[in-house]
C-alpha cells in the first residue's frame, strides 16, 4: 500500500504532533500535516467558548456543537481534495467520537489510500505531558486517553509511553509505503 493519507488518532498529548513532524523528515516525498488545532485555531475565538463550537471543561472534558460539526466537515473535504490533487497528507485527529468520527473521514477519504494509525500512550504518561506543555486543561488527555478509540479501526498501532517519535514514524513510514 502506498498511502496518500496517514491519519493519526489518539488523546490529548499521546505525540501525534511529534510523530506528524518525524514523519515528515523520514518519509521519501513531500508530506502536509494538518492537526485538529490547526481547526481549532483558524476558528473565531468566539467558537470556543460557545455551545455552538467548541467548548473545554474545567476538568478537561470537550464538548462540540453544530457549528464546530458544519466547519469541521468543510475541513474534512478539503484535506481530502489536497490529497486528490497529489498532495500527500498526514492528519494529526482525535476522534471524541471514536468510531463516528472516524466513519467522518472515511467518507470523504473515499476512494484514497489511507493508513489508519492508532496513536496510544499510558494516561498517565500523556497527563505528565500535559502538564509539562502547559497549553492545555489539565485532565484532557486522561479524559481522551481511551475514549478516542473506541470502536475506531486502524491498520496499525504505535505507543509513545516508551517509544520515541521518530522511533514510531518509521515504523509508520514503512508500513505506509
Amino acid at each position: 500500500m502506498t498511502a496518500q493519507v496517514i491519519v493519526l488518532n489518539g488523546g490529548s498529548s499521546s505525540g501525534k504532533s511529534g510523530i506528524a513532524r518525524c514523519l515528515q523528515a523520514v518519509l521519501p516525498d513531500p508530506w502536509l500535516a494538518f492537526g485538529c488545532d490547526t481547526l481549532v485555531d483558524a476558528m473565531p475565538a468566539s467558537m470556543q467558548t460557545a455551545s455552538e463550537g467548541i467548548e473545554f471543561a474545567a476538568d478537561g472534558g470537550v464538548t462540540v456543537g453544530p457549528e464546530f460539526r458544519t466547519l469541521e466537515a468543510a475541513w474534512i473535504e478539503g484535506i481530502s481534495t489536497m490529497a486528490r490533487a497529489g498532495a500527500r497528507v498526514i492528519v494529526d485527529e482525535v476522534f471524541l467520537g471514536g468510531a463516528a468520527s472516524q466513519q467522518r473521514w472515511q467518507k470523504s477519504l473515499g476512494d484514497l489510500r489511507v493508513l489508519w494509525v492508532g496513536v496510544r500512550c499510558d494516561s498517565a504518561v500523556a497527563a505528565g505531558r500535559e502538564t509539562a506543555r502547559g497549553d492545555r486543561v489539565a485532565g484532557m488527555a486522561a479524559s481522551q486517553a481511551d475514549v478516542v478509540h473506541h470502536g475506531v479501526l486502524y491498520d496499525m498501532e504505535v505507543d509513545t509511553t516508551d517509544t520515541e517519535s521518530l522511533e514510531c514514524a518509521r515504523a509508520i513510514a514503512a508500513r505506509a509505503a
